[in-house]
């Protein structure tokens, strides 16, 4: 089989364990989103959309447009760049994801009479490098404004917490779970600490799950906070996250590239 990565980093460790799973048996090739046009006249038997810019999308959609199988689809993937448009269709869904407002613009916000503090502003459009900062009082919210004025952003009631985020991880309904200090934590964001899976509250490998289904991702981040007693609180939703560090997530990724490989090819 080949097995195509849409990426730009095929050194990242995750693409990179899979592809050294691969390799024995299997051609695997890169396809750098921003050093090609389209997709190409031999596409392989399927993609794994690791890059998540406009250009990679618009390959992704090109390729699905020849009827071959990318793992996330752009559809899926594109759903998760929006933070305002990810929070409206998982309230939708029943998910307990973060209450969730928007404005055109961070000067928007600061003109606002009152900042109802604390809050969590992000940006609305999740890429690298993005805005992530926790807002106490207005003198803070003006002199966020003034860095980037007409950054288009998201807002989410601060809710207190341990101050350590559940990376919990899915491929293929295979489930990985990490605790991250939070980077709105006062030490800012820390390593990872290993997390068992029957060490989460009860009933959140099946969120996990749900987000799954209801997002249409095969690979995927679920960044949950323990709203009290275990009560789970959605506040962000990535598709084909770095998921480093985790034992057996590469397997996991390579087997489901070649089942979805084999199924185009038998379709």
């Amino acid at each position: 089989m080949r097995i195509g990565l849409v990426s730009g980093d095929p050194g990242h460790p995750l693409l990179a364990a899979t592809t050294a799973l691969l390799a024995s048996e299997h051609r695997v090739e890169t396809l750098d989103p921003d050093a090609v046009d389209g997709a190409p006249e031999r596409p392989a038997d399927v993609y794994l959309l690791k890059a998540r810019t406009p250009r990679a999308l618009a390959l992704a959609r090109a390729l699905e447009g020849r009827g071959v199988p990318v793992v996330n689809t752009a559809a899926a993937t594109t759903l998760c760049q929006d933070r305002t448009t990810m929070a409206e269709h998982a309230r939708r869904a029943g998910l307990p994801f973060a209450p969730t407002r928007t404005f055109a613009a961070l000067a928007e916000l600061a003109d606002e009479p009152g900042l109802p503090g604390p809050v969590v502003v992000k940006s609305r459009h999740s890429r690298k490098q993005d805005l992530v900062a926790r807002l106490d009082d207005g003198t803070r919210l003006r002199e966020l404004a003034a860095t980037r004025p007409q950054e288009p952003v998201v807002v989410q009631k601060f809710v207190p917490n341990s101050g350590w985020d559940h990376k919990l991880w899915a491929v293929d309904g295979r489930l990985f779970a990490a605790l991250r200090r939070s980077e709105l934590s006062p030490g800012g964001r820390g390593p990872d600490r290993p997390l068992a899976l029957d060490a989460l509250p009860a009933g959140w490998p099946d969120l996990v799950r749900r987000v799954g289904e209801v997002f249409a991702l095969d690979v995927y981040g679920v960044d949950v906070i323990d709203a009290g007693d275990g009560a789970p609180l959605i506040v962000d939703i990535n598709a084909f996250p770095g998921i480093r560090g985790q034992a057996g997530a590469p397997e996991a990724l390579a087997e489901l590239a070649l089942r979805r490989a084999v199924q185009a090819a038998d379709a």
